[in-house]
């Protein structure tokens, strides 16, 4: 699979080995070794701990390199990632510009599912959230601080905190995420 081929490439270019970015990522050894041979389809959580160890985002991971000053993303074109267990999905909107510091992402979270916890980004991280269909619950940080949001609603914070969306609607949640990157502190 691309995507473990690509955990594999970019964790060899960083010269890290399985046990260290298993100590890094949060992920088991074993499990990392699975997915980079295509074995296992890590969950949306578990490719973006994998991400956040390598200090990358998973849209680059997927092979999203490009770096064009204009770059059309026709929609069968669009990277997107699907969670098997869950069924939730994310669609990347934009091109991944790493070194630009933005992605622009569609959720679609399943009735009643949930991501599960996502670790907390770099100190500078910032999110953008907005809900486009359903009702969404946001849980930040490990006291759980939690934000009801509704069609139309938006919300920002600083993603050096872990955080977890829930789907409370009957249908699916749409919400469009926007991760910005540029203000990372080392």
């Amino acid at each position: 699979m691309e995507f473990g081929n690509n955990i594999k490439k970019e964790r060899k270019k960083q010269g890290l080995t399985l046990e260290e970015l298993a100590s890094r990522s949060g992920v088991s050894r074993s499990m990392l070794s699975m997915i980079e041979r295509g074995e296992k389809n890590p969950s949306i959580q578990v490719a973006s701990q994998i991400a956040e160890g390598l200090d990358v985002t998973i849209s680059y991971l997927l092979g999203e390199h490009q770096s064009k000053e204009v770059y059309v993303i026709r929609s069968e074109q669009q990277l997107v990632y699907k969670d098997e267990s869950t069924g939730i999905e994310r669609h990347l909107l934009s091109p991944s510009f790493p070194s630009k510091g933005v992605e622009f992402i569609l959720n679609i979270i399943p009735p009643k599912q949930e991501t599960g916890v996502f670790p907390a980004h770099k100190s500078g991280v910032k999110e953008y959230i907005y809900v486009a269909l359903g009702k969404l619950q946001i849980e930040l940080g490990n006291d759980s601080e939690t934000y009801v949001l509704e069609k139309g609603d938006s919300i920002y914070f600083e993603a050096d905190v872990t955080h977890r969306f829930i789907n409370l609607s009957e249908g699916e949640c749409h919400y469009y995420l926007v991760i910005d990157s540029n203000h990372v502190n080392a």
